[in-house]
This record gives structure tokens, C-alpha cells and sequence, in this order.
């Protein structure tokens, strides 16, 4: 049988998906964590206007990381495809299982030269406190954490996904390392983003 990158990234994503089954409960519903995690209730789905299109030059940031180092999108630029992640704000449910949950999907984005990065409109000490604990067993997260309080949701302006009361759009933007932008998903704010969706497109920029 010819092993493609296509059947590569099936197969790590087939085990990916096993191990995510195989927890019985998730991060955010876990005893231990339970009590920090505040349920902002349904929300409105989308409340954003769009600024980008796919085919887009991906805007440029220069954000600070929890690590205390200063990220900008140029710098990957000829080198890592890029994932942003966009999230709504720490210690709430749907985000604190959705970044935990890229921990089983790393050899994905590896495989595909990629590098991902989740932004809030949180402050630092606020991330820190959130990404620390998330589970050690899990490796926290692997990915860098960057934060866009100030100037405020400045990024998430940029990108069209700022919302009205100040947190930014559950959103993915994929980016080539042209820096041009193949593919948004300003998806539902009430619900994790399907990662099918995600690979399939990783997986186009291999074309």
C-alpha cells in the first residue's frame, strides 16, 4: 500500500480521536477543576462583522505569550503554515476544553509544517493562571498562548472577530506560509469547532 501524507494524517487523526474517547470526562467537567470554570449561559452565536476574506494577506501581530515572549505572525512567515485559534475568554467551559483538546492532535499540525496560536482578549495573568492548570498529565498546552487585552481585542478587530461586548469570536483562520489566509471558521461561540474540519483543510495545503 502507498502511504500518502493524506493517509498519515487519517491514521494520527484516527488515534487522536481514540484518545479523546477514551476520557470520560473533559477538563472543564472534571471534579477537580469543576468549581473554577464560570458558565457564561447560551450566547449569542456569531456577533461579529467580517473584515478578511479567504485570499486575504493574513493581518500582522505582535502579541506578549504567557511565557512572558513577544509573538509575531511574520515570523513564521516562508517557514510554518499557521493556525490561529481565536477564543472567547478563559475559565469558561466550551474554551477550556477546546485548547486542552489540541494536545491530542499536535503530530497533525506537526505533520503538516504547522504551528498553532491561541489568542484571547484575556490579560497575562490571567492565562497563566488558566493554562497552569490545565491537565499536567496532558502537557497544559504546546502551543503558544498570547494575549490581546491591550490595546484591547486589537487582533481580533484586525481579523474581523471582535465582538460587541469586548471578547473575541470562537474563531480558526488558517494561514499559509505565504502568509496568505486559506480558510476562516467564525464558528458558533456555544460550540467546540469540529476538528475534521481543521485537518481536511490542513491537509489542502499540501496541494
Amino acid at each position: 500500500m502507498r502511504i500518502t501524507t493524506g493517509s498519515i494524517s487519517f491514521l494520527c487523526f484516527a488515534a487522536a480521536l481514540f484518545i479523546l474517547a477514551a476520557a470520560s470526562l473533559s477538563w472543564a467537567e472534571s471534579g477537580a477543576f469543576a468549581g473554577s470554570i464560570y458558565d457564561p449561559g447560551r450566547l449569542k452565536p456569531t456577533d461579529s462583522v467580517s473584515v478578511v476574506k479567504v485570499g486575504d494577506r493574513a493581518p500582522d501581530f505582535d502579541l506578549l505569550s504567557v511565557t512572558g515572549e513577544r509573538v509575531s505572525l511574520s515570523s513564521f512567515k516562508g517557514t510554518k503554515n499557521v493556525v490561529i485559534s481565536f477564543v472567547p475568554a478563559a475559565w469558561t467551559p466550551v474554551c477550556s476544553d477546546q485548547w486542552p483538546g489540541y494536545n491530542a492532535f499536535k503530530e497533525i499540525f506537526d505533520g503538516h509544517d504547522a504551528i498553532l496560536l491561541g489568542i484571547t482578549v484575556d490579560n497575562i495573568p490571567t492565562l497563566f493562571a488558566w493554562t497552569h492548570e490545565m491537565d499536567p498529565a496532558a502537557g497544559r498546552v504546546w502551543f503558544p498562548v498570547l494575549s490581546d487585552f491591550w490595546p484591547h481585542g486589537e487582533t481580533a478587530a484586525r481579523y474581523g472577530v471582535l465582538r460587541s461586548n469586548g471578547t473575541s469570536e470562537r474563531a480558526l483562520f488558517v494561514i499559509d506560509k505565504k502568509g496568505i489566509i486559506r480558510w476562516i471558521d467564525v464558528h458558533d461561540i456555544n460550540k467546540r469547532p469540529n476538528i475534521e474540519d481543521l485537518v481536511r483543510e490542513l491537509d489542502k495545503l499540501a496541494d
